[in-house]
């Protein structure tokens, strides 16, 4: 399911903030009207490639929030799982040292809703309810303007990391298009030209290239 162009599902869960802080009820709406926020889903606590990516995004914190973008973190745990892992030390596979949000997705209706859910739902011949692949999301990433609307979006299989330099691009390349209404071509970088959507801003663009 493409979301892109739609208002982002909303959802009310637990959630870990501040590095160990539990919360009920942590919803998107909380943003709207004041941030962009970019929602990303892993597969599970305590893996291998997930670490990277959440300590990655933590690295890079800084840039998102001087941008005034929200970065939450979901998967299918428990908000325990969360809180266990995130007091884990990096050394022992941990993540300690995240501040971001990290949002308990454990009834998977938050993944279902966001169509990353690994598999699905089904009944056996005997009629028992069973899960046909795997009950975990992929890793999915939503960025999502401040009416709440998702702008851009990319799902990866779960071997595949995500680049944290291209979401802050992509930020980058929507806030332009906000601010000053011209759009942002291939490989387009915060600071170079833009171009304006128009048969002759394009030839201008390539002219100059």
């Amino acid at each position: 399911m493409v979301l892109v162009g739609k208002k982002a599902p909303l959802f009310s869960s637990d959630a870990v903030i501040n590095g160990g802080e539990f919360v009920e009820n942590f919803s998107l709406e909380q943003y709207i009207g004041k941030k962009h926020v970019v929602l990303f889903f892993y597969p599970l606590d305590f893996t291998f490639v997930c670490p990277t990516e959440i300590l990655a995004f933590q690295e890079k914190l800084a840039e998102f929030e001087k941008r005034n973008v929200a970065v939450v973190g979901c998967s299918i745990d428990s908000k325990f799982s969360h809180w266990a892992w995130l007091n884990t030390e990096l050394k022992n596979g941990g993540i300690k040292g995240v501040k971001f949000p990290l949002v308990s997705d454990l009834s998977k209706t938050i993944s279902q809703n966001y169509d990353v859910l690994a598999g699905e739902f089904d009944y056996n011949d005997e009629g028992e309810s069973v899960f046909n692949g795997a009950p975990v999301a992929y890793r999915g990433l939503f960025l999502i303007d401040k009416e709440g609307v998702v702008r851009h979006q990319v799902v990866n299989d779960l071997p595949l990391g995500r680049s944290i330099d291209e979401a802050i691009r992509m930020v980058d390349a929507l806030q332009y298009f906000e601010e000053n209404g011209e759009v942002c071509p291939a490989n387009w970088h915060k600071g170079e030209k833009a171009m304006k959507a128009t048969a002759e801003g394009v030839a201008d663009y390539l002219s100059k290239k």
